[in-house]
Parts: C-alpha cells; sequence; structure tokens
C-alpha cells in the first residue's frame, strides 16, 4: 500500500510504500486492549508493603484483664482496631506483570499501525528536526503541519527534539527502536519520518 508523504512545510511531495502485513491488518480491538493492559502493568512497581497486627511492633501482652473492668475485652494494643495497629487486610509486593508472547504483540502492533493509517491519524514526512532546542521552534513547525497533540517518531534519538518538547503535555518525541503501544495510542496524531517508517516496517511486517 502507498502513504502520502508530506514536507516539514504541510505540502504533499509524493507517496511512499509500506508493506500490508503491517499497515493494512484488520482491526482487534481485544489484542490492541490486551497489549495496551499489558505494558501498563508491566510498568507497576508492585513495592507497596503495610504491616498487619503480626508485623507492627510491641502488643504481647494483654493491655488488661478480660473481666470486671467495664470496658471491651482486647488481646493487644496491635489490633487493626487501634491506633497504632496493623492493617486488616495489609498491601503485600506482587508482580503485577502480564504474559503477552511476541506473536501476540507484533498482531498488535501491526493492528494499531493499521488503525491509524485508517484514520489518517499518521503523518509521513521526509524528515523532522529543529536547528536549537528551543519550544517556539518546535511548535511553529507544528502548526505549520496543523498539529497539536503528536507523537513524534525518529529513527535516532534526537537530543534537540527532546529538550524543545519536555515542556509541551501533548508533545512526545521517542526512537523508533523504543516505541509501544501506549505512545502509539495516547496523542491524536503520529508523526513518523522515512527512515523511521522504514524501520518501524522491518520490525513488524
Amino acid at each position: 500500500m502507498e502513504l502520502a508523504l508530506t514536507t516539514a512545510a504541510g505540502k504533499a511531495s509524493g507517496k511512499v510504500n509500506v508493506s500490508d502485513v503491517a499497515f493494512a491488518r484488520e482491526f482487534n480491538e481485544g489484542l490492541v486492549h490486551q497489549a495496551v493492559t499489558a505494558y501498563l502493568a508491566a510498568g507497576r512497581a508492585g513495592t507497596v508493603s503495610q504491616k498487619t497486627r503480626s508485623d507492627v511492633r510491641g502488643g504481647g501482652a494483654k493491655p488488661w484483664k478480660q473481666k470486671g473492668t467495664g470496658r471491651a475485652r482486647a488481646g493487644t494494643i496491635r489490633s487493626p482496631l487501634w491506633r497504632g495497629g496493623g492493617k486488616t487486610f495489609a498491601a503485600r509486593p506482587q508482580n503485577w506483570s502480564q504474559k503477552l508472547n511476541k506473536k501476540m504483540y507484533r498482531a498488535a502492533m501491526q493492528t494499531i499501525l493499521s488503525e491509524l493509517v485508517r484514520q489518517e491519524r499518521l503523518i509521513v514526512v521526509e524528515k523532522f528536526e529543529v536547528s536549537q532546542p528551543k519550544t517556539k521552534q518546535l511548535l511553529t513547525q507544528l502548526n505549520t503541519l496543523g498539529l497539536h497533540s503528536t507523537m513524534i517518531i525518529c529513527e535516532q534519538a534526537d537530543q534537540n527534539l527532546a529538550l524543545a518538547s519536555r515542556n509541551l503535555p501533548h508533545v512526545g518525541v521517542t526512537e523508533v527502536d523504543s516505541i509501544d503501544p501506549v505512545s502509539l495510542v495516547r496523542l491524536e496524531k503520529v508523526l513518523i519520518t522515512v527512515a523511521a517508517l522504514k524501520k518501524l516496517e522491518e520490525m513488524f511486517a
């Protein structure tokens, strides 16, 4: 299939051929959801830890005798009902990661890329760069292309683009080797250079 090619000035400059396997796959909502969920779950630290009544220091002696005081019976001052006591259902460290095999991940990425093409959210440019790490300069180029909420994908890490975009909440920059399902779907448009597009095609075709 062919994708429209645009210059940095926002003018059409021809077509670029890409694989139907990577950019014309049928949409599979369940597979995309699973890939995104697995990616987000893998980012969870899972290090939260709370203490139960047996983990809290102290509370070994019975605070008062069982009968005759007029107060409710109590066996320890570290009861979850007491201030300073343990938690009833204490959180424990756990692994939140989900299994997603390579074949499913590849298919999910192909589905996302294909849907971006169908929705006309994938913008292909010959090259995209800024001469200085200036946010104003980056905004000028994005406005020329009519873009606001955009993920910029480059073939290699671009320090100037990374510095120019870090104060923009709706603009992200990543190199093609670091692409993931969430970065492709979280913003309105995806701006990709031809070199990065060809590399992406090799990865998922």
